[in-house]
């Protein structure tokens, strides 16, 4: 497929598993705003492999974005419980807030953040079964359409990590 070629992957192959996703629309809870569904974004054959590629850019764009974030929000291997518990609140805030941003917390959008949140956690070392079990935990109260109260927001990270830690944050003390 030559429009894949815009995609500028670096051994010149098409995408590979990370591409997986690529048509999580803002419709259905996903960062990707080029497709919307079948119905409306397949047209002809030139115009939907542009929209397509949009949508992969898109797509990587978000995997990006979220690497860089992981990487920036890593835990410090030294931390002891209550800091790891203060650093899992705190991160949660952030990749909550930015999937919120991504997905204009549209329908489903709490799938996208369920995901982030345990890609996050296994990138960390978590096994990824207790990680999905953990955020399935914290993040029930989301709801499609609704953005979170800040409160809301706040409790979920709290319960994440003193599920995970088994420890209260700083302002325990």
């Amino acid at each position: 497929m030559t429009a894949l070629s815009g995609l500028g992957t670096r051994d010149g192959k098409p995408p590979g598993r990370w591409a997986c996703g690529w048509d999580r629309s803002v419709h259905n809870g996903g960062p990707v705003e080029a497709w919307c569904c079948e119905s409306h974004s397949v047209t002809d054959a030139h115009e939907t492999a542009e929209r397509v590629v949009a949508c992969l850019l898109e797509w990587r764009d978000w995997l990006e974005d979220m690497a860089e974030r992981f990487e920036q929000l890593a835990p410090h291997p030294d931390a002891d419980a209550e800091d790891r518990s203060w650093h899992l609140e705190s991160v949660v805030t952030r990749l909550v807030t930015a999937v919120v941003n991504s997905t204009h917390a549209e329908s489903s959008w709490y799938g996208l953040c369920e995901t982030t949140l345990t890609w996050f956690l296994t990138s960390t070392g978590l096994g990824s079964e207790e990680a999905q079990k953990a955020v399935e935990a914290a993040i029930g109260r989301f709801k499609s359409h609704v953005a979170p109260a800040p409160t809301l927001v706040d409790t979920v990270g709290e319960d994440l990590a003193i599920r995970l830690t088994g420890r209260g944050f700083y302002r325990e003390r």
